[in-house]
Order: structure tokens, then C-alpha cells, then sequence
């Protein structure tokens, strides 16, 4: 028995690991595909929706409020009510989270087909 690598072995090798690797990449790109939208709502009234996938800067409220978008997550950077709940809020990316703003009656909710590993969070 030959213990050398025969040139049909490491071609063999060679293109299992291509096929494992452009599979990897494809499914990475496919779970960016749907990133999900965030709506923004002031006084229940909708105010606007905006991509997950799109990395921007959103005044809300006439800049009572400043909610930004980056790298998948929103998160309430500023704000001018007294406590300041809503910008000591974990960032938003999974369906169903949200960020409110009561004093502003600012609601910001994520609709993803991405499902959040909790059910409720208290601190």
C-alpha cells in the first residue's frame, strides 16, 4: 500500500473544503437577507420604519429623542426626558424587542422573522 498522497486525494480534499467554505459564506449572506425593520412610534402614531441592515442616525420628536442604527442593532442614544430609561436600554435587533420612551411617548419596536432568546427581562 502507497502511503504518499495521490494527486486525485488532495484534489478530492481540495474541492470538499471550496464546497464547505462557499456554503459557510451562503448561509452567512442568507441570514443577513432579512435583518428586519424597526418602527418607530410617537404618541401610537407610526412615524417611520427603517432597515436594520441600513447603519444611520434617526431624530425622533423633533431631536427629543435620537435612536441609531448600527450594526444590526437600534439603540436610543439620546434623549431628553429626566430618567433616561430608554438610553440605558440594551440595543434592539430580534422580533418583538423594544425600547419606550414613556415621558416622549416614544415606542421603538423590532419586526424580524429573528426570534429573541428571551422571554421577558427584569432588572
Amino acid at each position: 500500500m502507497n502511503n504518499r498522497w495521490k494527486r486525485n486525494d488532495l484534489i478530492l480534499i481540495l474541492g470538499i473544503i471550496c464546497i464547505a467554505a462557499l456554503a459557510y459564506l451562503l448561509h452567512e449572506r442568507m441570514q443577513n437577507v432579512d435583518d428586519g425593520i424597526v418602527v418607530v412610534k410617537v404618541d401610537g402614531e407610526e412615524k417611520g420604519t427603517y432597515r436594520l441592515s441600513e447603519e444611520q442616525t434617526i431624530e425622533i420628536n423633533g431631536g427629543t429623542n435620537i435612536l441609531q442604527i448600527k450594526e444590526g442593532k437600534a439603540d436610543m442614544t439620546e434623549a431628553d426626558c429626566p430618567d433616561k430609561l430608554c438610553v440605558h436600554q440594551k440595543a434592539v435587533s430580534k422580533n418583538g424587542e423594544s425600547i419606550i420612551c414613556l415621558p416622549n411617548k416614544v415606542v421603538i419596536e423590532v419586526k424580524s422573522s429573528e426570534q429573541s432568546v428571551y422571554d421577558a427581562v427584569t432588572n
